[in-house]
């Protein structure tokens, strides 16, 4: 496909604001090894460690309206122009809208700013960046990814009634559910996308005969639906039963979802690989949230960080290694390093899930696992921050 942007003139800044997967992506896994760190730190009861807001509130707050969105906007900035066959965002525009998440961060750990002020900065990264995507999208008349720009303006709003609500001193609960049924939505949607993409250029690559599963619009349809309908009854109902049965149904059919793209046949290459095993990390995330809800097995709070650790850590470092091989013209294939990122990913997340169940002391759990899963991220800056801050190998 020849895009509109092959004929623009060359780029002539610094490569590190050449596409918006470069910025993001690298201050996103620094954000989160030294983020998860901290907030294990403020949990342990470590004195003199002071932010915005209480630790907990923090926590939530930084690793869902913070972390989340750096790397959702990497990824959106880079698959934009493949959408819209428009120029990428790049240059002094990029630079402004990553000012803006890093204005952001500064204030929400500066507890001496004026509260409503750190408010209003950190709600403008989301509504500018939701304003970005639906120029592209209006610009290029592209509004078959409409749904896209929806989402991420939801997610802006989830942000700002974050804000009014701890401001006027409320519980602010419902804005990170909101949230979070918004990142379950994005993973089910894009994953359905790129996921059967990439393993049927796997197959053909190897000369394998087999292929995923064509988008049904019924079966696909339906999975997508109920993962809608799981996250607006759970924002809305938290604690209903229906909301756990809705969550499980929606488990079973994405279940089966996942099956039809024939994850297992794509062992040989990690790099496909670990996006199957994110997608059964959404699926386990359905699963033993929506049972945790019904008395089964974990309590929510451990159950939740299947998606918060699990499916979100082990999708956002596939697509983030991929995305940074191939756009800067490396060979797309996972090396040591790489696997040894999605490993640590995978074993953070069983620790912070299942650890707990298993007998393990809460706060050696809670060690264990972040050291697992921030180093995950550590080790994704240290072995491609240089990628990132180095001109494309093709250029």
């Amino acid at each position: 496909m020849s895009h509109g942007f092959d004929q623009e003139a060359p780029y002539q800044g610094p490569a590190f604001f050449s596409m918006g997967f470069r910025p993001f992506f690298l201050s996103a896994a620094l954000f989160a090894g030294i983020a998860v760190p901290l907030w294990v730190f403020m949990f342990s009861g470590v004195e003199g460690l002071t932010v915005r807001y209480p630790p907990r509130l923090w926590h939530i707050h930084e690793m869902v309206f913070g972390f989340l969105p750096a790397v959702i906007m990497g990824f959106m900035l880079t698959a934009v122009p493949n959408w819209t066959d428009r120029p990428p965002i790049r240059g002094i525009e990029l630079i402004g809208l990553w000012s803006l998440w890093l204005a952001g961060r500064l204030v929400i750990a500066m507890p001496w700013v004026d509260a409503s002020l750190a408010a209003v900065v950190d709600s403008v990264f989301l509504m500018a960046a939701a304003g970005l995507i639906w120029r592209e999208i209006a610009m290029a008349r592209s509004w078959r990814h409409a749904p896209m720009g929806v989402l991420v303006s939801l997610y802006a709003l989830a942000n700002i009634a974050f804000h009014i609500l701890t401001l006027e001193g409320r519980s602010a609960d419902l804005p990170p559910r909101m949230a979070l049924a918004v990142i379950l939505v994005l993973l089910t949607v894009i994953g359905g996308r790129i996921i059967p993409n990439f393993t049927e250029e796997f197959f053909e690559m190897r000369g394998r005969p087999e292929r995923p599963a064509p988008f049904s619009r019924y079966y696909d349809g339906l999975a997508i639906l109920l993962v809608v309908l799981s996250g607006l009854v759970w924002t809305w109902s938290p604690y209903e039963k229906v909301t756990g049965w809705l969550f499980v149904l929606a488990g079973v059919v994405n279940a089966g979802r996942l099956a039809r793209w024939r994850g297992w046949l794509t062992w040989p290459e990690p790099l496909v690989l670990v996006l199957h095993v994110g997608y059964a990390w959404v699926v386990a995330s359905l699963l033993l949230f929506g049972g945790s809800l019904l008395g089964i097995w974990l309590t929510p709070a451990d159950a939740l960080h299947a998606l918060t650790t699990g499916a979100i850590g082990v999708m956002t470092l596939g697509v983030m290694t991929r995305a940074s091989l191939g756009h800067t013209g490396r060979p797309r294939h996972a090396g040591p390093l790489t696997v040894t990122i999605y490993l640590l990913a995978f074993l953070g997340a069983l620790i912070r899930v299942f650890g707990p169940a298993a007998g393990l002391e809460s706060h050696l759990a809670m060690g264990l696992a972040a050291a697992s899963w921030s180093g995950a991220y550590a080790l994704f800056v240290l072995s491609y921050g240089p990628l990132l801050l180095q001109p494309s190998l093709d250029e």
